[in-house]
């Protein structure tokens, strides 16, 4: 793997999260709306401009697909859109975004264990140091949001936004490696296009929400909610689903699976700083230590790559040099 594959891939990580870290905002901006309402509203909007953008090319794209990828596209879809983000805003709502941040914060360590087991991939003791400033830094985000928040009295509310929270983990976890796999394997789709499915196949499941969420679950709302209800859903469709997952399906094909699972941490980092801008304040001591570590523990992740990868090398040239 070169330095300039390497540092792409970074480019592209690092743009995702900037995009991904905006979903822990949506659920505080419309509050006067449920969980199930807001899944809804996203990928509708998503489903739309994705069909939008892959109708000149849906007849030569629909060929190359079998039931395998359509059986891909659909779980896919569902564990990382509709399911993770129902229980992603019921996290935030329930629980608050420093609980939520706090567990989804370990998305990074997840996906780098798993991808650890893989064939030909980095061992997990030369990724330790870097897992350990991650985990250093996802905890001064989580001690500082602890500290400061909001904080909700009850305990019945905090628990079931826990395990929604834990769900949502799960959810994206087993998303990210199944699209990382998938990403692999698929030679004649891009990774552009395989979003554009993702987003196609994600809208028509989310009308099976949306017609309970917006007939039955609604509640009477004024045009000023609306509004900012509709703004809100259009915007994350466009720029986390549509622009963030692209960037993310970019660097998954450039990096592997341990190296793009701390990519994650960017998300983090994304939306520790929309959070500045939204309250109006500078980063504290906690705050600023995190962004270090975070960074660190990313270069440290760089480093434990071309290592191996120049290791690899050298293997090989000793060995064709026996022949």
């Amino acid at each position: 793997m070169s330095s300039n594959t390497i540092l792409q891939g970074i480019l592209y990580g690092a743009l995702a999260g900037a995009a991904w870290g905006l979903v822990f905002l949506a659920p505080e901006l419309t509050r006067a709306f449920s969980p199930w309402q807001l899944s809804a509203g996203r990928y509708l909007a998503y489903g739309l401009f994705a069909a939008i953008l892959i109708a000149p090319r849906a007849r030569k794209l629909l060929a190359q697909l079998g039931a395998a990828q359509w059986r891909a596209l659909v779980w896919l879809s569902l564990l990382g859109n509709v399911v993770y983000y129902v229980f992603l805003a019921s996290a935030v709502q329930l629980g608050g975004m420093a609980m939520t941040s706090l567990v989804i914060g370990f998305l990074p360590v997840a996906v780098t264990l798993i991808g650890s087991r893989g064939k030909g991939a980095v061992p997990i003791a030369r990724l330790a140091p870097s897992l350990a400033l991650g985990l250093a830094g996802i905890a001064c985000v989580a001690w500082q949001s602890l500290a400061t928040g909001a904080g909700h009295d009850d305990g019945t509310q905090q628990l079931i936004g826990f395990f929604c929270a834990l769900a949502a983990l799960v959810s994206w976890t087993a998303y990210a490696v199944g699209n990382s796999h998938w990403l692999a394997r698929l030679h004649t789709i891009s990774a552009h296009d395989w979003n554009l499915l993702i987003g196609v196949v994600t809208g028509l499941l989310s009308l099976f929400i949306a017609l309970p969420a917006f007939t039955v679950m609604l509640t009477p709302h004024g045009g000023q909610e609306w509004l900012r209800f509709v703004a809100v859903s259009a915007g994350v469709a466009i720029l986390a689903s549509l622009f963030g997952n692209a960037c993310w399906n970019k660097a998954s094909r450039l990096l592997p699976l341990t190296m793009i699972g701390q990519m994650i941490l960017f998300e983090t980092l994304f939306a520790l700083l929309y959070g500045f801008l939204w309250e109006q304040r500078w980063p504290t001591l906690l705050e600023i230590a995190a962004m270090l570590l975070v960074t660190a523990s990313v270069l440290l992740c760089v480093s434990a790559h071309r290592h191996e990868g120049q290791a690899q090398v050298k293997v090989e040239v000793d060995e064709g040099g026996g022949h």
